[in-house]
């Protein structure tokens, strides 16, 4: 089953709805700083699956490059006008194409857990392969075993998430060409429930 008309749909329409509960003091965003502290300034990172850009987008837009994507019309409309110093690409993470190499970081924040868990090996594959050799990926993954779970009032609209537990995720990431650093579980923040974040390194 694709989720995508659901999520798409859904995202649209609840842009300021989501942008409201998004903060820039939690203890997700506050992760980034491992992105921050490591990078050269001017450096090249992708936010994959950006939603309206801020937090994340907007934090990194301060000292990097940042390249957001996300596949609602409506998020990435609002990005343009909230992130006005980085680029913004309305596209499905599970089809994005970029050269071999091309960034020295992605984040990706509350995306993935929206995608079928059988496109995730894939999907990681091929963000690692964006990755310069020793780049960074923070990646933020379930922490359940979910085939499928959906509620149709999320933020008032359908929403539907899917992905693995925490041990498969691990190996899932490092199956992908990328080597972890470390894990750190995240419960009570929203969108809700509990996730885990990864700091990983592209292998030579």
């Amino acid at each position: 089953m694709d989720f995508a008309p659901i999520v798409r749909s859904s995202y649209d329409r609840i842009v300021e709805a989501y942008l409201a509960q998004r903060r820039a003091d939690t203890a997700d965003v506050e992760l980034l700083r491992h992105l921050v502290e490591r990078l050269a300034p001017g450096s090249s990172v992708l936010d994959a699956g950006c939603g309206a850009g801020v937090p994340v987008a907007r934090r990194l837009s301060e000292n990097f490059h940042v390249t957001g994507v996300d596949f609602s019309p409506a998020q990435i409309a609002r990005a343009r006008s909230l992130v006005p110093n980085a680029q913004f690409l309305c596209a499905d993470l599970r089809t994005l194409e970029f050269p071999d190499a091309h960034f020295d970081a992605i984040c990706s924040y509350y995306a993935i857990i929206h995608i079928p868990r059988d496109d995730h090996a894939a999907l990681l594959a091929r963000l690692a392969r964006f990755l310069k050799p020793g780049g960074l990926a923070l990646l933020c993954l379930g922490t359940q075993d979910l085939p499928y779970d959906h509620t149709d009032d999320y933020l008032g609209a359908p929403m539907v998430w899917s992905h693995f537990d925490a041990a498969t995720n691990r190996s899932l990431v490092e199956a992908s060409g990328l080597r972890i650093e470390w894990t750190r579980e995240i419960g009570d923040l929203p969108p809700g429930g509990s996730h885990m974040f990864v700091l990983a390194t592209r292998m030579p």
